[in-house]
C-alpha cells in the first residue's frame, strides 16, 4: 500500500504536543511534517520559531495544503468544534481528547462516513497501550468475556505512593503533581472521570456499544484513607482504580469504574505508579495482558504517532462490531461485592446489602463487605461526593444473589 505524505496541522504545544514532535523529529520511516501550531497564549515562550505558530484555528482548518489535524488541546467543547470543522473540510483527524471522543462518539462516526475521513484516537484509551488498535482487528470477530485494567497512570501513582511508601493522599496526590502526572485540578483524574471516558470508547471497540458516559457509574479515589491501605496491606491487597466492562449474558454487556482489590496472583498487582495495564478475556483467546506507561508527553506522543503512521495508509476504523450488533442492551442491574469504609451509620444505611460477609466496628474505624446491586448505587451517585465514605470492589465474583 502506497504511504502518502503528510502536512500537518497541531491544535496545542502542551506536554504530548512537544511529546510528539520530539517522536515525530525522531521517526525516520513516516512521511510527515508538522507544518503550522495553532495555541492560544501569545505570550508563551516557545521552543520553536514563531513562525511555526498561529493563533486563529482556521489558518489550519482551512488550509487546503494540510490534509491531517492533530487536536491535542484540554477543552473538550473546543476540541469538538474544531474536529467537526477539519471532518467537515475533508481533513482527517487524529485526537488524544478522551472527553470528547467518548461524548460525541455516535456524531464523529457519521461525519467520519458522510465526509470520507477517518478519525483515529488511539491515545484517548491507554496511553501509550495499543488496545483500540487490538480490539479492532485482533479481535474483531473474537467473543470477548470481559476487559478491565488501570487506565488513569494518575490516581495509579497516587495509590503507589500509598501503599508502598505510606504517603497519605494529599501528599502523594502533591507529588503527582509536581511530576506532572496530575493536573494543577485533579478532578478528572481522581474522581474517576477520566477512566470512565476511556473506558466507554473502549466498550465501542470491543462490543460495538456507544455508551453515553452519564449511564456509567463511577467511583473514585479522592476519599481513600489510610484506613483503606492498611486493611488492604493486611489482607495482602493492593488498591487500584479498575475500569471493568463483560458480558452478564449474551447480548448484554454492564460496565463501571471502581476501586478494585488486587491480589498478588493477579496481572494488575504490579502495575504500579504511572503504569497502565488492561486485561481481556476472550473465548479462544483466553486471557491475554497489555501493559506500558499511562502518562507523560512522550508515551502518549507515541501513540499519537501510531495513529499518524496510520493515516498515512490510508486506515480507519471499521467498527465491526457495531455494524454486526451482536451486543444489543446494557445494563446497571448486576450485583458485585464491595468494601465499604464509613463513618456514620446514616450513611452506610444509604446502601442496599443483599448479603453481608464481613463487619468491623470500632471508634474511628467502620467497615462492611457485602453484595450490592450496581444500579442502587448509580442510584444514590450524587450524594457519594457528601458521603465519609470509601468504596472499592473485593473483586470476587458473585455466583448467587
Amino acid at each position: 500500500m502506497t504511504r502518502r505524505e503528510l502536512r500537518i496541522g497541531l491544535f496545542g504545544y502542551g506536554c504530548v504536543g512537544r511529546g510528539l514532535h520530539d517522536v515525530l523529529e525522531s521517526s525516520n520511516g513516516i512521511k510527515a511534517e508538522i507544518v503550522r501550531i495553532c495555541v492560544k497564549d501569545k505570550t508563551k515562550e516557545r521552543r520553536l520559531p514563531m513562525s511555526f505558530f498561529t493563533f486563529d484555528k482556521n489558518d489550519i482548518l482551512n488550509d487546503c495544503s494540510i490534509n491531517l489535524v492533530v487536536e491535542l488541546i484540554n477543552d473538550p467543547d473546543e476540541a469538538f468544534e474544531i474536529v467537526r470543522q477539519a471532518m467537515q473540510n475533508g481533513k482527517s483527524v487524529v485526537t488524544a481528547n478522551k472527553v470528547m471522543v467518548a461524548s460525541h462518539l455516535n456524531e464523529l462516526v457519521d461525519l467520519q462516513h458522510k465526509h470520507n475521513v477517518a478519525l483515529l484516537y488511539e491515545a484517548s484509551a491507554g496511553a501509550s497501550i495499543p488496545i483500540i488498535r487490538n480490539l479492532e482487528e485482533y479481535y474483531d470477530n473474537e467473543l470477548l468475556h470481559s476487559l478491565r485494567g488501570i487506565l488513569n497512570g494518575t490516581t495509579n501513582y497516587i495509590l503507589t505512593l500509598m501503599h508502598s511508601e505510606g504517603r497519605d493522599f494529599a501528599a502523594a496526590l502533591h507529588e503527582a503533581q509536581e511530576k506532572g502526572f496530575a493536573e494543577s485540578d485533579p478532578a478528572l483524574d481522581i474522581e474517576g472521570w477520566d477512566a470512565k471516558y476511556k473506558l466507554c470508547i473502549i466498550t465501542a471497540h470491543a462490543y460495538g456499544m456507544f455508551l453515553d458516559p452519564d449511564e456509567v457509574f463511577h467511583y473514585g479515589i479522592s476519599h481513600i484513607s489510610r484506613h483503606d491501605i492498611r486493611y488492604a496491606k493486611e489482607k495482602g491487597y493492593k488498591i487500584k482504580l479498575v475500569p471493568y466492562v463483560g458480558k452478564t449474558d449474551d447480548n448484554t454487556i454492564t460496565c463501571f469504574v471502581l476501586p478494585r482489590f488486587v491480589s498478588p496472583d493477579k496481572y494488575l498487582y504490579n502495575v504500579d505508579y504511572e503504569n497502565n495495564g488492561v486485561i481481556t478475556e476472550a473465548a479462544f483467546a483466553e486471557k491475554q495482558f497489555f501493559a506500558g506507561k499511562g502518562a507523560g508527553g512522550h508515551p502518549t506522543g507515541s501513540a499519537v504517532l501510531s495513529d499518524i503512521s496510520a493515516n498515512s495508509y490510508g486506515y480507519r476504523y471499521e467498527y465491526k462490531k457495531n455494524i454486526h450488533d451482536t451486543i444489543r442492551n446494557f445494563t446497571r442491574d448486576h450485583h458485585i461485592e464491595i468494601y465499604l469504609r464509613y463513618h456514620n451509620e446514616k450513611d452506610r444505611d444509604q446502601f442496599s446489602f443483599s448479603e453481608v460477609s464481613e463487619f468491623y466496628n470500632n471508634h474511628i474505624y467502620r467497615y462492611i463487605i457485602g453484595t450490592v446491586n450496581l444500579k442502587d448505587l448509580y442510584d444514590i451517585r450524587n450524594k457519594l461526593g457528601s458521603m465519609s465514605i470509601f468504596i472499592a470492589s473485593t473483586g470476587r465474583k458473585i455466583l448467587r444473589v
